[in-house]
């Protein structure tokens, strides 16, 4: 006895679907001669007649429709099968180290590796909370493979030259992190010089890191207290003790009792950037992992 085919159930099916020989052939593209002898074959597998032959075409007879049925789960499964195989083939795995200064690493880098690895499961991902100097020296000695760095006018002049770069924009610019009750609390946004006599919570090592720091424009800026982690600063800040520099990019990160405000500027702004950095001939890991940041960036700009 013959068996079943995947090519004879389409045919069934599509003859099924259409009521026509011709319009199944011309759909599948095969010729009619070709779907009559599927089908004639498929008869003969079933030992009983499965279409009606009538004036204006043909209709399936009861076995007909039962074969449509089962045929119709089997090409599903197929088709299914051959997703996930697909799917399987193109998953990622292995391990990838990726970088992100702390105000970076608080929001954005953990949303786009949740976005990754749900593609990949079988990828495994370690977050490096690092500054941008420190990232850069991982990502050359191949400690690193993805960074997500800082650059500005008021910055270091990092040296770049030969990694690749992508800009990660997320239509907020740099805002100070104030309480609840600061005076700024509820404003829509504050002006530079409203900040000169301000106290600031900045970061211990300032000079390595500078995005830590007090607005760069203040000459003299108030420093209440400097602390090393973006925790620890923010809860000085919810505390009352100060307001701390933060960009755009951790608006989202802000803890309960603190809230964003951003700096307006008058487009003369601060010239910083926030950038995902890899290596002159990135992995494919390390490619989507870029390609999850700036998604995970668009979908914050989305309603909703």
């Amino acid at each position: 006895m013959a068996d079943w085919t995947l090519i004879g159930l389409r045919v069934v099916v599509e003859v099924a679907r259409t009521g026509s020989f011709s319009a199944a052939a011309e759909k599948l593209g095969y010729t009619q001669s070709a779907v009559s002898r599927q089908v004639a074959v498929a008869e003969k597998i079933a030992e009983t007649p499965l279409f009606e032959r009538h004036a204006r075409g043909v209709r399936p007879t009861a076995a007909g429709v039962a074969l449509v049925r089962h045929a119709n789960r089997v090409l599903d499964g197929i088709a299914a099968a051959t997703q996930e195989l697909a799917g399987m083939r193109d998953r990622l795995a292995g391990r990838l180290v990726v970088g992100g200064f702390p105000t970076a690493a608080a929001v954005l880098l953990p949303r786009a590796i949740a976005r990754l690895t749900t593609v990949h499961p079988g990828l495994r991902v370690r977050l490096a909370e690092e500054s941008t100097p420190a990232q850069l020296s991982a990502l050359r000695r191949g400690r690193l493979e993805v960074a997500v760095l800082g650059t500005g006018d008021d910055l270091p002049d990092y040296d770049l030259t030969g990694l690749q770069l992508t800009e990660l924009r997320n239509g907020r610019r740099v805002g100070v992190a104030v309480a609840d009750a600061h005076p700024f609390a509820h404003r829509e946004s504050v002006a530079p010089e409203e900040l000169v006599d301000q106290a600031w919570v900045v970061g211990a090592r300032v000079g390595e890191a500078p995005e830590f720091g007090a607005w760069p424009g203040i000459a003299e800026p108030i420093i209440a207290f400097a602390a090393r982690h973006w925790s620890t600063r923010l809860g000085l800040v919810a505390a009352g003790l100060g307001i701390a520099l933060v960009p755009g990019l951790a608006a989202q990160a802000m803890p309960q009792g603190v809230r964003w405000i951003p700096v307006h500027d008058h487009g003369a702004g601060l010239g910083r950037a926030a950038w995902a950095v890899t290596g002159p001939d990135p992995s494919p890991a390390a490619v989507a992992m870029v390609d999850a940041l700036g998604e995970e960036l668009r979908s914050w700009n989305r309603p909703g």
